[in-house]
């Protein structure tokens, strides 16, 4: 298992495997490498992907200091591709992994090829925050219902009635409540409305139709934002998109990461 070290001396788990362009892929807030676990395989076919544990995560450091922030995530994935040796790779960033990635290619463009942001935001305060309701349902203090609240914000409840698990996209086991609120608290606070303009990259903004968690509102403001951006909203898709609709999402950004060229979408599917 290679290490990278950070500039705070952070050691930083990740891993390398495939064929191809390099292809980083950021995972969501409290979560390990494993995220991608579900859809990895498919982007190996075309690429060399590069995964990693942010530091509160999986077997990378835990300091237990304020040292957690999005460009601070950024800087740590720097940390990853210099230790790799890879100068540019193509950026995929999910959720909170998509908040890292805009720091990433707007303050170092030179190390990023193309960019997707998927079920992702800017940040407040020009983003659309989740509503009330939601926040409730995820801080609620039965943590079995809280916990369900999620999955279902994360998947539709026909899938979630097909698959029993496990749901790598719930939160890394592992970590402890401290770690868990440097997460949140880096989340939070990302602001990357003033940087959004510097990206020069080609970029595609994905997001579900139907997502609560991270409201569907904050991809148009992203891809007007980010000039020249291209947007694609998935029909009945929630937040774990990538990977409830992986037939439909993996292909598309394998699309644009080759070539530009994004397939048609298919319509809505119904329940069932």
């Amino acid at each position: 298992m290679p290490f990278a070290h950070a500039a705070d001396g952070a050691a930083l788990h990740y891993e390398v495997r495939g064929a191809g362009e390099p292809l980083v892929l950021l995972s969501g807030q409290a979560n390990d490498h494993h995220w991608w676990d579900a859809v990895r395989a498919a982007f190996e076919a075309e690429f060399t992907t590069v995964v990693m544990d942010y530091r509160g995560t999986g077997a990378s450091d835990r300091p237990e200091t304020d040292t957690y922030s999005t460009p601070g995530f950024a800087r740590d994935v720097l940390a990853v591709l210099d230790h790799a040796g890879i100068g540019r790779a193509h950026v995929y960033g999910t959720s909170m992994g998509g908040r890292v990635a805009q720091w990433l290619a707007a303050g170092h463009p030179g190390r990023v090829g193309r960019l997707v942001l998927g079920c992702t935001s800017p940040g407040a305060p020009h983003g659309v925050e989740r509503g009330p309701e939601v926040r409730r349902a995820l801080a609620q203090p039965d943590a079995v219902a809280a916990r369900r609240a999620l999955r279902e914000l994360m998947y539709t409840p026909a899938w979630l009635a097909r698959h029993d698990g496990p749901l790598h996209t719930l939160g890394d086991p592992t970590m402890s409540a401290g770690d868990r609120r440097r997460h949140l608290r880096a989340s939070a606070r990302h602001d990357a409305w003033d940087a959004l303009p510097r990206i020069t990259a080609p970029t595609l903004v994905v997001h579900g139709t139907d997502d609560r968690f991270n409201p569907t509102a904050n991809a148009p403001l992203l891809a007007e934002r980010i000039p020249d951006a291209r947007m694609c909203l998935i029909p009945g898709a929630r937040h774990a998109y990538f990977e409830e609709f992986a037939d439909i999402a993996t292909p598309l950004v394998i699309g644009f990461l080759s070539d530009g060229v994004l397939p048609a979408l298919p319509p809505r599917r119904t329940a069932g």
